[in-house]
């Protein structure tokens, strides 16, 4: 599994329907578990962005599909990174020419 950190923020049609937020995440979260993933950890945040989520899934083209799906929803927008472990990225350190 890949982890990916993603940084939202909600467009016009997102804020002004705010209430609905919650269950627009109840859905995100199906949907990462139809496609065999998971969100992991959800944050609404204060500042330049409005959330951020630590999300697993089987690979980039699987991460994509759900936040295409997600973003076809006129929400929210996104910003993804992919985020390396502290122990993988301490291989591919170590074994540098």
């Amino acid at each position: 599994m890949s982890t990916y950190i993603v940084l939202g923020k909600f467009t016009q049609e997102g804020i002004t329907s705010i209430k609905e937020s919650p269950n627009r995440l109840e859905g995100a979260k199906g949907l990462a578990k139809s496609l065999g993933g998971e969100i992991k950890q959800f944050y609404y945040t204060m500042g330049t962005y409005d959330f951020v989520a630590i999300i697993e899934a089987p690979d980039n083209e699987t991460m994509m599909k759900s936040l295409l799906i997600q973003g076809s929803t006129g929400a929210i927008r996104t910003e993804t990174l992919v985020a390396f472990p502290e122990d993988k990225t301490t291989e591919i350190i170590k074994g540098l020419p």
